[in-house]
């Protein structure tokens, strides 16, 4: 709970309280893929670029940070090898942090919504102005889960060539 010094009274040594709760989020401005790329190399994870995309890692889980001079990353996606259980957990372990970091506002609904597909070898989820896709590798020679976001609001070299 917050408490909020609110108005004058006439006498100085009386002011009228208010209080208030918020649960408004923070807003976070976009950052370009360099900022996000800085912001997980402070929190510890290991950078590399492979091309288009500056690849993060922390533990078994990657994430993968596409590249370039939009104002926001286009795509971040995590990935992680091994069964599907196991790799989605590995996901959810840095999820929250990497989205903060990345500053993508709708972090807590995705991580919530990550958390609830246990079991699904796909789904998809509009957050925002983000597009999330799960999916889950099963039956291949390289099993794991990855969780793809795509900035729909970009509109040039949006994609890795």
């Amino acid at each position: 709970m917050l408490t909020l010094l609110t108005g004058c009274s006439s006498s100085p040594d009386q002011a009228e309280s208010s209080t208030t709760t918020s649960s408004a989020p923070t807003v976070l401005a976009p950052i370009k893929a360099t900022q996000v790329v800085a912001g997980l190399s402070s929190a510890g994870y290991k950078c590399s670029n492979d091309g288009a995309y500056a690849i993060c890692t922390s533990g078994a889980a990657s994430v993968w940070v596409l590249t370039g001079d939009h104002p926001r990353p286009p795509v971040v996606s995590l990935h992680s090898a091994g069964a599907v259980e196991t790799a989605s957990a590995e996901i959810a372990k840095v999820l929250p942090q990497a989205l903060e970091i990345a500053h993508i506002n709708q972090g807590k609904e995705i991580a919530d919504w990550f958390g609830q597909q246990k079991g699904k070898t796909t789904a998809q989820l509009t957050s925002g102005d983000w597009l999330v896709d799960y999916s889950a590798e099963v039956d291949t020679d390289e099993p794991g889960a990855h969780l793809t976001l795509t900035d729909k609001l970009c509109t040039t070299n949006c994609q890795a060539e």
